[in-house]
Parts: structure tokens; sequence; C-alpha cells
């Protein structure tokens, strides 16, 4: 079975880029014949995949895109395959996996100028040419939120959006010698002794919320300056405005830029509390991922996976509408050694309890069988 396989951009951290790698992999692993288009690859690339970079060029994203659909369908039409995937939304898709937040909804809080420029209206159009009748065959949900924010807006038929599982990558596991990694991991960042270590973890800074963090740590220096306290910010994405803003607070020695980085699972270790107040979020896998290792978490509840700390009693989830002074009282929450701990040995049990891998296998067998059942009646 030949499929394609269509993603803009791909690069080491993101978290849809990761899903749409072990996805790939998945479907490797299942015998198709995998065909990827992107604009741009970052890192190593798939084995035995046929990678097609689309060299358009454009002064804006959308247009770049749209010349990047016109490039992908031309070559199609001269050599065709048996299915197209989507993890990014656009016409033309057999299948989307939907691991972005809905346009429409972020759209609906916006201003009146940015909801009548070009990008807006391009990206709203697309969202609809997926959504929408006649748009994608079926679509991969990440969460129950997620499917629901998407069914208010464009009334999806529920045959054709299809829940995954919850899923985290191998290579997040919680290790058997855990507190000697961690142990190293906090020498190697110079942490002292009773130093709180807070973590932002994923790219998208303002998305994230990272703003929200760094101000909440300048609140609580003043309010508690007695506590040793620092962030790390881990995630590929541009830093600027954020070194700006934890400079003119006076936090340049408590925020740490540390970029993308392939130590993560030594990074969760060595923090104490993962800080994740983002303004939207369609599920939000690091959030298992702190679950997987232990780390406590705080977190809006907008997260499609903020559920799963609830349940897991895992750390605390934030209520709509967000609150500034909610997220500084439940990071300081955790200034409390034994409430840590007590997160910690929850999480670690749920993980033990609940599938929290299964995502990217699901999806596969998923796409294999509506691209069979696509190709079968085709020859009939």
């Amino acid at each position: 079975m030949r499929l394609a396989l269509l993603l803009y951009k791909y690069f080491p951290y993101g978290g849809l880029q990761r899903d749409f790698l072990e996805v790939a992999r998945m479907l490797q692993q299942r015998g198709c014949q995998c065909r990827i288009y992107c604009l741009e690859w970052q890192g190593e690339t798939l084995a035995g995949a046929d990678l097609r970079r689309v060299p358009v060029r454009a002064l804006s994203n959308h247009v770049r895109y749209r010349k990047f659909l016109d490039y992908v369908q031309t070559d199609l039409a001269t050599d065709p395959v048996d299915g197209i995937v989507g993890f990014n939304k656009m016409p033309g898709l057999d299948i989307y996996f939907a691991a972005d937040p809905c346009f429409a909804d972020k759209l609906a809080q916006r201003g009146w100028w940015y909801r009548h420029s070009s990008r807006a209206r391009h990206f709203a159009s697309w969202e609809q040419a997926v959504f929408g009748t006649g748009g994608a065959q079926r679509i991969l949900t990440l969460s129950d939120s997620q499917r629901d924010v998407f069914s208010r807006y464009y009334q999806t038929p529920a045959a054709r959006m299809m829940r995954l599982p919850a899923g985290v990558l191998p290579d997040r596991t919680y290790p058997d010698d855990a507190l000697e990694r961690r142990r190293t991991a906090r020498e190697a960042l110079e942490v002292a002794s009773g130093e709180l270590v807070l973590l932002s973890l994923g790219s998208g800074f303002a998305t994230k919320g990272l703003d929200r963090t760094i101000e909440a740590v300048a609140a609580m220096r003043q309010e508690q300056p007695s506590q040793a306290l620092r962030l790390l910010v881990v995630g590929q994405d541009k830093s600027g405005r954020f070194r700006r803003q934890a400079k003119k607070l006076d936090l340049a020695d408590n925020v740490q830029f540390l970029g993308g980085r392939e130590d993560v699972v030594d990074l969760m270790l060595a923090a104490d509390l993962l800080v994740h107040p983002a303004r939207n979020e369609a599920a939000g896998v690091v959030l298992l991922e702190a679950i997987v290792m232990g780390l406590p978490v705080v977190v809006t509840d907008v997260c499609g996976h903020a559920h799963h700390v609830a349940a897991a009693r895992a750390g605390l989830v934030l209520p709509s509408p967000f609150s500034q002074s909610d997220l500084q009282r439940a990071i300081m929450r955790f200034f409390d050694g034994v409430y840590r701990a007590d997160c910690r040995e929850a999480a670690l049990l749920y993980t033990r309890l609940t599938d929290l891998r299964s995502t990217h296998a699901v999806a596969a067998d998923m796409i294999l069988q509506l691209v069979s059942r696509r190709t079968t009646g085709r020859r009939d």
C-alpha cells in the first residue's frame, strides 16, 4: 500500500512532529510504502521513506502553504498513491491526524482586523475543507474536548471523527536508575541544594503560556525570597520576547533557555514541576510524558490531556478562565516536598494501571483499514 504523508515542517522537538514520525514508522512496520511531502526537514530522515521536499517559497506562510499543496497535487497526479494522510489542515485529504487545536475557536476570540486578514481567511477555509461537508473521510482526534470543539463549529458527523487513545513514545520511560540520573542532571545544571526547578517544555512558547510562567516566577520571588527557584525553558522557538520579559523582571539568573534538547528524559528527572499554563492545546502529549516520568504538573484545563493529570492525581489543573494568581498559588503548593512526592507516586501508579502508549499503533491501524476499504471499493 502506498501512502502520501503531508507535513509542512519536521523538526525533532515538536509534539506533532514526533507523532508524525512514530505513525510513519508504524505504517512502515505494517508494510506500507510511505512518501513524505514537506517544506522543511530538520534532523535525521526516516529510513525507507520517500522524502520529497517541496521547493516553493513565498513571503508569507499561508501563501507558501497554498503553493505547497499545488505542488503536491500535481506530483500526485503523475505519481498516484492509495491514500493521502495529512498532519496539517488542508484540502484534499483522505485522513487528517488532528494534533492542532480548532482555528475557528481561536478566531472567535480575536479582533475584527485579524479575523478578516488574508492569513485568517486562509486557515479558516482550509479547516473548513477538512471538517466541513466533503472534507476528510476520517479525522483522528486526540481528546474528547478537541472533538467536541470541532463538532460545535462544523457539525462534523461523529462517524467521521475517530478518537485515538493516549500515546507516549517508547523513549519516555521512568528508568530504574531515576534517582541517580536526577542527581547527575541536577549537578550538570549546577542546581543548588533546596532549589526548586520548574520546567517549561514544548515548542510554541506563546501558546504554551511561557510568559505566564515567567510572570509567576517573578511574583513568587518577591513573595518567597528565601525559596531558591529556577525555570528551565526547553523547546525550539523564537525566544527573544521571553528573554526580554525575564530580563525586565530581573530573572536573568532564574530563567534558563536551553533550546531543543535530546536529553529531555534527564531534564524531566532533574525538574520538580512541569508548568504548562497553555492558552490552547488540542492534547498536550507533554502532560502524559510528565505523568510517565513521575513529574508533577500544573496545567490549564484547556489542554486535551489535562483530565489525565486530574485522574492520576499527578498535579493541579487550573480552571478557566485563566487567573495569574491561581497559577502562582498552584506552583507555590509544590514548594511542599511531601506533596510533590505524593503526586510523583500517584503518577507512577497511574502509569502502571492505564494505557498511555497506544496512540500511534492505533492510528496506523485505522489508516490502513480506511485506505484498504477505499482501494477495495475501487477494484470492485
